[in-house]
């Protein structure tokens, strides 16, 4: 078992100059062109009892915004209201981002101290047509950095060639009904993308 940071360091070469001289400590124009045309994401957050979440987020491309080199706003939007990421940040103030690009290899992380807004000026900056957010959470960036491709090249996650046919698993309504022993009928795939429809 591997216990201290001597015993992990002493698996690996140090890193490359070019991989610790990528971060920087603000967005360049670079970040800022991936967040812009960015759908999707990852937010990371941390409780106080060391919790981890990791949570999925997407909108239209350029959903997060820039507001400048340093600063992120992210709105929220319809989902389970379990509030796990944003209990996190009310308890701890910290976050980690990955953005993605469809079809791009690379991405984007950016990790900074993290806090919920909800200025009606400021939600009034992301219009919706039917569900307005009541939160933004804002991102003062202290590390942002280009990832390497590896990762998404070794899965293969964009070639058509590879994704799964999605009849191979029932549907969610199912898996949830089986692992929460709920003993209400199942919703059928059809009937969640119907649902789905007036949330997204």
């Amino acid at each position: 078992m591997i216990e201290t940071e001597q015993q992990l360091r002493s698996l690996y070469l140090q890193p490359k100059p070019r991989s610790l001289a990528k971060q920087l400590d603000h967005l360049d124009g670079h970040c800022r062109h991936f967040i812009g045309l960015s759908p999707f994401l990852v937010l990371a957050t941390v409780g106080k009892d060391g919790r981890v979440d990791a949570s999925p987020r997407g909108g239209a491309a350029g959903f997060v915004r820039v507001r400048d080199d340093t600063t992120l706003h992210l709105p929220d939007a319809l989902g389970n209201n379990r509030l796990d990421s944003y209990t996190n940040i009310v308890q701890t103030g910290r976050c980690g981002l990955i953005f993605f690009l469809p079809g791009m290899d690379e991405t984007l992380r950016v990790n900074g101290r993290a806090s919920l807004l909800d200025a009606p000026e400021l939600l009034a900056q992301f219009p919706h047509d039917r569900h307005p957010p009541r939160i933004v959470i804002e991102v003062a960036v202290e590390e942002a950095y280009l990832h390497c491709a590896k990762a998404l090249m070794r899965s293969r996650l964009w070639d058509s060639n590879r994704h799964i046919d999605r009849s191979i698993f029932p549907s969610m309504g199912q898996m949830i009904k089986e692992q929460s022993g709920s003993y209400e009928p199942a919703e059928s795939q059809q009937q969640m993308l119907v649902r789905y429809a007036g949330e997204i």
